[in-house]
C-alpha cells in the first residue's frame, strides 16, 4: 500500500488597526486521525501569548483550540505545523455502489424506523445549513446525472465532471460569504464555492454530503520550484454511501480525493469549520494574511534547508 508523508505549515496574520484590548478564537488545524490519514506530530504556536487555551471537540469530531487574550496586542499571529501521513484509499467501485434513489429513501425520514449509527450520524447533512441551500433549481441541476437506479458514486462522479466543466475558477468572483445561489447564477468561485454547490445539489435531491476542509497537494509549473507560502487551504465534498460510508469528491479538480489531500475536519459547510474563527473587543479594519505550504517529505530539506526551517523538523523515523 503506498505511503506519503507531507509537511504542512499554515500561517496566519492579522494586523490591527487600532490595539485588540480583548479576544476569543477558536482554531480548527490539527489534521484528523482517520483510517487513512495519521497526524504524525503537530504544534501550534501563538504570538501574543494567550491568557487561557483548552482543546476539545466539535459536535463533528473536530480538534478545537479555544484561546483567549486579555492583554492588549496590535497584531496576532497563528502558525500551525504539522507532519501528516496518508494511505492509498483506491478509488471506489463507481458502478457498485447502490442507486441514489434507493439511497435516498433509507435517508428518508419514516416514523418509527430506527436509524443506524452511521445513518443518524448521515441524517445531520441532509439539510439546509448556514451556507448550503436546498432548492428545486438545484435538484434540477443535478437530475441529469441521477437518472432513475444509477448507482450513487457513479452519479456523484458525472455531476462532479459537470460542475468542473462548467464553472470557472475565479478567486476575485467571490468571497466567503457569497451565496450559493449567487455562484451557480454567475458559474464562477473557488473551491469553497463549488463544495458548497456541489453539496447544494446533492441534498436538494435528499442525498446526505458534508463539506470537507483541509489542503491539497499543489504542484509548481515545469521547470519552476516549489515557492514557500504559495499553496492554499482546500475545499471538498464528501457523500454519504450506506453501509460502506463516505466518499471524497473533489469538485475543484474533478477527482476523487486519495493521497494529495490532507483533511483537517469537515461540518454542514464551511461555517463549521473555519480554521480559525473568533470575536474580539477594539482592532478597527483588519484582515488577514495567510500562507500555506505543503511539501512532500523528499522535498522538505532541499525547500527549507538552513536557518529557515520550520521547528518540527523531518519527521520521526519508523513506521
Amino acid at each position: 500500500m503506498t505511503r506519503l508523508r507531507y509537511h504542512v505549515l499554515h500561517e496566519t496574520r492579522y494586523g490591527y488597526e487600532q490595539p485588540v484590548r480583548e479576544s476569543h478564537q477558536l482554531m480548527r488545524l490539527q489534521p484528523r486521525e482517520l483510517p487513512w490519514q495519521h497526524c504524525v506530530t503537530h504544534r501550534l504556536h501563538v504570538s501574543p501569548d494567550p491568557s487561557r487555551s483548552r482543546s476539545f471537540d466539535d459536535s463533528f469530531g473536530n480538534r478545537i483550540t479555544a484561546m483567549h487574550f486579555e492583554s492588549a496586542h496590535e497584531e496576532l499571529v497563528v502558525r500551525s505545523e504539522c507532519w501528516v501521513e496518508l494511505h492509498e484509499r483506491g478509488l471506489p467501485l463507481l458502478e457498485g455502489s447502490p442507486p441514489w434513489d434507493g439511497v435516498r429513501e433509507r435517508l428518508r425520514y419514516q416514523a418509527g424506523r430506527r436509524l443506524t449509527p452511521a445513518e443518524l450520524e448521515a441524517s445531520a447533512f441532509l439539510f439546509e445549513s448556514t451556507d448550503v441551500r436546498i432548492k428545486r433549481i438545484f435538484a434540477e441541476y443535478a437530475a441529469p446525472s441521477f437518472s432513475p437506479g444509477r448507482p450513487l458514486l457513479a452519479a456523484c462522479h458525472e455531476l462532479m465532471r459537470r460542475i468542473f466543466d462548467e464553472f470557472t475558477f475565479d478567486p476575485e468572483a467571490t468571497d466567503v460569504s457569497t451565496p450559493v445561489l449567487e455562484v451557480f447564477e454567475t458559474r464562477r468561485g473557488v473551491c469553497q464555492d463549488f463544495a458548497h454547490f456541489m453539496i447544494a445539489c446533492l441534498r436538494s435531491l435528499g442525498l446526505s454530503a458534508r463539506y470537507v476542509s483541509g489542503y491539497l497537494l499543489t504542484r509548481p509549473p515545469p521547470g519552476r520550484p516549489r515557492l514557500i507560502g504559495a499553496d492554499a487551504t482546500h475545499a471538498w465534498v464528501s457523500v454519504y454511501v450506506p453501509d460502506a460510508g463516505w466518499f471524497d469528491l473533489d469538485p475543484t479538480n474533478a477527482i476523487w480525493a486519495d493521497l494529495e489531500h490532507i483533511t483537517i475536519g469537515w461540518g454542514r459547510d464551511f461555517s463549521d469549520i473555519s480554521p480559525l474563527r473568533g470575536v474580539i473587543l477594539g482592532g478597527g479594519a483588519h484582515a488577514p494574511e495567510i500562507s500555506v505550504t505543503v511539501v512532500p517529505e523528499d522535498e522538505f530539506a532541499d525547500l527549507y534547508g538552513g536557518a529557515d526551517q520550520p521547528g518540527l523538523g523531518l519527521p520521526p523515523t519508523g513506521p
